[in-house]
């Protein structure tokens, strides 16, 4: 039985009528650009996210970039990232002129850690993105304390978390001056091609990021400011807005999946009680979940990151056996070579460095089966048994 990594056309068959009609229905209207469906969109995310605005845009790179340019952040300043997290990250501060700063994460749960944070404060930061990576949220109440002191705003790269939540109840990207998600077509809530949002309780920024969307103008051929062409297209706003209502059901199939992982891993001995980093015992180490909310959803696994032991030896297996797997990421910020000028060598990030070895995401997608999840395991176990055996 072979296993993908994602498997759009389940989700797409629950819905078809329901997102046919929806595009039809911007495609009748001829209206693409901005329009109803896009304010719609944009009112129903708010409310969903517990937000003043929400600005729907071009992609999840252009929320991250569309957010720093309405801050003003350019060249001389530093704006402080993970250097584990995929490259939007990072490229959008380059892109600026700005120089990122890279600081480790926290072997836990592979977010920005806060005390590397308050290590590479210095008078040029003028920014700080913690990434909420895999569906789980970085610690934002001491990122945000450690922001507010040294008066410099937080921007969440809420690209893989939309639907989930801090252990007070908050939804990840409303926390921050400014959230940015991504809806590309493997996120939880997935458009037809690449779309993203940016959300915050500033109306004034708002108002800026507004304006900033339709290349800074505010009546044709008059430009207040310099911005860009961040735009999300009709038809995105309207598949969007048909899905969202079965987010969290989506959100819920892929926390299921992640307990049926979790019970079988530990059942075929791949992985220790409590055990988040694999050793000779136990190759397999599990995803941890920081916190659990007294209402809503915790961790939403966009991902089902594990650890592993002899990662490549796996992935072969897999390959051979038809299993679907990724390596979210192979190579931190401080190894790329285009991110050389920004990275002086005396730092070694070591919990990034350990997690780029050994990190592996297998199937999690919530209209996987209980004979699929076995399947998947099945392989690892035989993998790991034989390996043993050799």
């Amino acid at each position: 039985m072979n296993v993908p990594l994602l498997d759009l056309q389940g989700q797409y068959s629950q819905l078809k009528s329901e997102l046919d009609a929806a595009v039809q229905r911007v495609v009748e209207s001829q209206y693409f650009i901005l329009g109803p469906e896009v304010a719609e969109f944009e009112a129903i995310c708010a409310d969903y996210l517990g937000v003043e605005h929400a600005l729907g845009v071009s992609s999840g790179t252009d929320a991250l970039l569309l957010a720093l340019m309405a801050l003003d952040i350019g060249p001389g300043d530093e704006v402080i990232i993970p250097t584990f997290s995929f490259f939007a990250t990072a490229g959008v501060v380059a892109r600026l002129g700005a120089t990122p700063v890279f600081c480790d994460i926290v072997p836990e749960t592979f977010n920005l850690d806060p005390q590397s944070v308050s290590a590479k404060l210095s008078e040029k930061t003028k920014g700080i993105i913690p990434v909420h990576l895999f569906g789980q949220g970085a610690e934002m109440d001491t990122l945000m304390e450690i922001a507010d002191k040294a008066g410099v705003p937080v921007v969440e790269d809420a690209a893989q978390a939309i639907g989930a939540v801090d252990g007070a109840g908050r939804s990840l990207g409303s926390i921050g001056r400014a959230g940015c998600f991504s809806f590309f077509p493997s996120k939880n809530l997935g458009a037809f091609g690449d779309a993203g949002l940016v959300v915050t309780n500033d109306t004034e920024l708002y108002e800026k990021m507004k304006l900033m969307r339709v290349h800074g103008a505010a009546e044709a051929y008059r430009h207040e400011i310099i911005g860009g062409n961040f735009r999300i297209d009709a038809i995105q706003a309207a598949v969007l807005a048909t899905k969202l209502p079965h987010l969290d059901e989506w959100s819920r199939g892929r926390r299921r999946n992640a307990q049926l992982y979790r019970t079988l891993l530990l059942e075929r001995g791949l992985a220790g009680t409590g055990e988040f980093l694999p050793d000779e015992e136990h190759p397999v180490g599990l995803p941890v979940e920081a916190s659990t909310p007294s209402e809503g959803l915790g961790h939403i696994y966009n991902q089902f990151v594990v650890r592993v032991r002899d990662r490549e030896g796996l992935i072969e297996r897999l390959k051979e056996e038809g299993i679907g797997h990724a390596v979210y990421y192979p190579v931190p910020f401080h190894r790329q070579p285009c991110f050389a000028p920004y990275h002086s060598g005396e730092y070694r990030y070591e919990v990034a460095e350990r997690a780029s070895r050994e990190v592996l995401a297998l199937p999690v997608f919530p209209e996987l089966s209980e004979d699929q999840i076995k399947r998947v395991v099945a392989v690892i176990a035989d993998y790991y048994r034989s390996e043993e055996g050799a």
